[in-house]
């Protein structure tokens, strides 16, 4: 259904409203659809382009515009563009029931394909189908929260998928070298080694010494701290491959 502007029937189509609760009283703004959040990514940066008309509403569907009186009350100036930026900051994005059920699936899809790329089945060493991922979920009682990102969440949902699931999860291994002049290695070398899971290869030579293994994720912040503290610059990491499986 258009949404029309009283003062001069101007119809607002595909039309995303903000709204934000301010001083007792709810006030919405008319964006454009996916605007919103590249705004407030910094994608874009003309508010002319967010918006589809430069106004604020008690109710958008009405045509409700706000009082002058109102707005100076809860927002302590009469600014348009002052009361619109802080709308669209603060404010909620409103969406129907069939826009939210077709958002949250993406952000769904997004999340198991992000923990498929992330983690493995441990008695193979080898990723994961998605569908097994999304049967997991289910079977875990995980939510999706549409206010995150899915990159944020998957973390979280590992961590469920492996405590209420049946499905075998573990995260899969990085691959890195460690490379040092052997002076240093004959005091860090097993420190280095003791948080290996799996050593490919180790070689001594005359003046340095080389390793590569695969480490838990959560190990290589420790490994990298402990060659920039004691090497002082003469140590190297380097990742060979992020998640590394069996197939690598």
């Amino acid at each position: 259904m258009p949404i029309n502007q009283p003062s001069n029937q101007i119809k607002l189509t595909n039309v995303s409203i903000v709204r934000l609760k301010k001083g007792g009283k709810r006030y919405e703004v008319a964006c454009y659809k996916n605007k919103v959040q590249e705004w407030r990514n910094g994608v874009e940066k003309n508010i002319d382009d967010v918006m589809q008309i430069s106004n604020v509403f008690i109710n958008v569907s009405k045509g409700e515009v706000a009082k002058t009186n109102d707005l100076k009350k809860s927002f302590g100036t009469t600014d348009i563009e002052t009361i619109v930026d802080e709308i669209l900051k603060k404010g909620e994005v409103q969406v129907n029931e069939k826009e939210r059920d077709h958002d949250l699936s993406a952000l769904r899809k997004e999340i198991v394909t992000l923990v498929a790329e992330k983690c493995v089945d441990p008695a193979t060493q080898r990723p994961h189908p998605v569908g097994l991922i999304d049967k997991a979920m289910t079977e875990a009682g995980y939510s999706v929260k549409a206010n995150k990102t899915a990159k944020s969440q998957v973390t979280e949902c590992i961590r469920i998928l492996q405590t209420d699931s049946t499905l075998p999860l573990q995260r899969a291994r990085m691959r890195i070298r460690v490379t040092m002049p052997t002076q240093e290695a004959e005091t860090l070398r097993e420190k280095v080694l003791a948080v290996a899971e799996t050593v490919e290869s180790n070689e001594s030579r005359e003046t340095d010494w080389e390793v590569t293994m695969l480490i838990d994720p959560s190990q290589f912040r420790v490994i990298n701290e402990l060659i920039q503290k004691e090497c002082k610059g003469k140590g190297r990491m380097e990742t060979l491959a992020f998640a590394a499986t069996a197939s690598n």
